[in-house]
């Protein structure tokens, strides 16, 4: 959304294909989305944990964007015909114009993919990563290179929201979130926080309303985006534009004939 500071954020939305800690290059068991053990189970009665979290982000963050035109990637998968590995493909099955029509065209195209492709580990988001900083090359997921992908990126103006599904421990991501101590690479650190880091299953209301789930997880996955944006700004010393003068309706002079 064009702001009077003369911002328009763009958002990219990256979907995770792959069950955490899976540290062997293999098919899980449970990864069948047709199967409810799956985290990517599709339900035909209601949001998997993966879709609740895409629309409760998605749904404040596409209000900042101007045409809500979204490319949506996927990673951790074997594409059709010939079962490729990707760790970045296009939802929507083209990757010339990967973009979506609002969140829900791409929630439309995540879940016709779970029907076309087979889901496949290990975690590998560095591709993507690469995708949205504009970088050339694809790169493995090798933490010594996805530190210097991350404090290379903190100099572009992009924040990076990762919600992790699932029941595993996520010592990885929580790391990478910088909260305590910020990532660097050769001895530079980034010069900015710009990756959020929140697990899923904190955010479940016990009772099962999954509105206050989300509500819940786009509260605290989006909390340090507005810090992330401002710090950028005022590294580069860019200043919002003055602020437009206060609207001051017409008079109408009301002529009388005697």
């Amino acid at each position: 959304m064009a702001s009077d500071s003369g911002i328009d954020t763009q958002f990219g939305k990256l979907l995770y294909f792959v069950v955490q800690n899976t540290r062997a290059i293999r098919v899980r068991e449970d990864s069948n989305p047709a199967q409810p053990t799956s985290l990517h189970y599709m339900n035909p009665y209601q949001l998997n944990a993966y879709g609740m979290a895409l629309k409760a982000v998605g749904e404040i963050v596409q209000d900042y964007d101007s045409d809500k035109m979204f490319p949506a990637l996927g990673f951790g998968a074997k594409l059709p015909p010939d079962g490729r590995i990707s760790h970045e493909f296009a939802l929507n099955g083209n990757p010339q114009n990967p973009y979506c029509d609002g969140i829900e065209g791409v929630m439309e195209a995540y879940y016709r993919s779970l029907k076309s492709v087979q889901l496949y580990g290990p975690t590998n988001f560095a591709p993507v990563i690469n995708h949205v900083a504009r970088a050339i090359s694809l790169i493995n997921m090798d933490r010594k290179i996805l530190n210097r992908l991350l404090a290379n990126a903190s100099k572009l103006p992009m924040s990076i929201i990762i919600v992790g599904v699932g029941p595993a421990e996520f010592d990885a991501m929580i790391e990478l979130d910088g909260d305590d101590v910020r990532v660097s690479s050769r001895g530079k650190y980034a010069e900015r926080d710009i990756v959020q880091f929140v697990p899923f299953r904190d955010y479940i209301d016990r009772s099962g309303n999954h509105i206050l789930s989300m509500a819940r997880l786009a509260k605290d996955v989006l909390a340090e985006i507005p810090e992330q944006f401002l710090s950028y700004m005022r590294a580069r010393g860019i200043k919002p534009s003055p602020a437009p003068p206060p609207y001051t309706p017409p008079t109408h002079v009301l002529q009388t004939q005697i």
